[in-house]
């Protein structure tokens, strides 16, 4: 007898190839469009689902999971954070959870530099001047930004993404330093070329570049709160292209409105889909949507590790991205 197919259920459209796959594999249920989903229609989905795949719009709380079906048994997150899913309780009731991690990467990576670029080169007021038709012409001391070559790095979190950047931060000529939750390896330090600080507060004093590169636990919310913030240098810049709740917002705002950082580059915030709408304007930030693993092969390759934590599961075994409590 063939075995019956999972039924998976996908929040979210997904690259074709991916969908189209997940089709041939799997009993699948896929989005006619590209909105969230509602609670409501989660709770359904939940309910119907032997593998739900959601993604980081998808709060998948307590109270979701309590009213999940017997038969949802995987929780295959379209993405390497699950800090919208509360892991503890999935475990409690027998729910597995699995992750794509390490495949954005190099795309997180590219991101960083983008925006480093962006703010410290000064290329959304370039770019704003433009547009608008109001160049003059070349002049000696317009549009003045700063180098990024002899500047020191301060990078929190030194995992993939962390290290990723921190090599091509080392190719532009940048001094690399970094405060993570372990230590690295002597010799991975090394290969860095990287400085490691014990203590936050003393690295973030000392770097021209503040980049946030660590996952959103309860530890790391408002790691860079007010007072931390207010210890950077006023020229300094910040970037955060890893989760929104590990800097205060308004905090931020605050001081970029008074003059007391050098910039900021953006592309995830506090409140998910909107930052700060004092931030819009301000010409030494810049604001992106989310876009740090927005490529067309970054999310085919997310989705292939869907798709192999999900078959690894259909055919009994644990999937080998399994995210337990422990890691968080």
């Amino acid at each position: 007898m063939p075995q019956k197919r999972l039924t998976v259920v996908v929040t979210r459209r997904l690259p074709e190839v991916v969908e189209t796959r997940l089709s041939e594999l799997f009993n699948v249920k896929l989005r006619t469009d590209d909105l969230a989903m509602t609670r409501a229609e989660l709770t359904a989905a939940m309910a119907e689902a032997d593998v739900l795949v959601p993604t980081l719009t998808d709060q998948i709380d307590a109270g979701l999971i309590a009213q999940a079906g017997p038969r949802l048994k995987l929780i295959a997150n379209y993405g390497a954070g699950v800090d919208h899913i509360d892991v503890e309780t999935a475990r409690a009731r027998g729910i597995m959870v699995s992750n794509t991690p390490g495949v954005m990467t190099d795309d997180t990576a590219d991101m960083v530099m983008g925006l480093m670029l962006a703010v410290m080169r000064r290329m959304q007021e370039g770019l704003a001047t433009m547009q608008e038709g109001n160049w003059a012409g070349w002049a000696p001391t317009a549009f003045l930004g700063t180098r990024l070559g002899g500047k020191r790095l301060g990078i929190l979190g030194m995992g993939r993404i962390g290290q990723a950047v921190a090599r091509r931060a080392s190719a532009f000529g940048m001094q690399i330093h970094y405060h993570n939750r372990r230590r690295l390896r002597e010799e991975t330090e090394e290969s860095l070329e990287a400085t490691y600080w014990e203590s936050l507060d003393q690295m973030v004093a000392r770097m021209d570049v503040v980049s946030v590169n660590c996952p959103h636990t309860p530890s790391t919310f408002h790691l860079l709160n007010a007072r931390r913030l207010r210890l950077m240098k006023p020229s300094a810049v910040l970037l955060n292209t890893s989760r929104g709740e590990v800097i205060d917002e308004a905090a931020l705002t605050r001081m970029l409105k008074a003059g007391e950082l050098g910039g900021a580059g953006l592309d995830v915030y506090q409140h998910k889909i909107k930052g700060n709408p004092e931030l819009v304007n301000m010409p030494n930030v810049v604001m992106l949507p989310h876009m740090g693993s927005a490529t067309l092969e970054g999310r085919i390759e997310m989705g292939e590790k869907v798709i192999i934590n999900v078959k690894t599961f259909a055919d009994g075994h644990r999937p080998p991205d399994q995210v337990v409590p422990a890691m968080l």
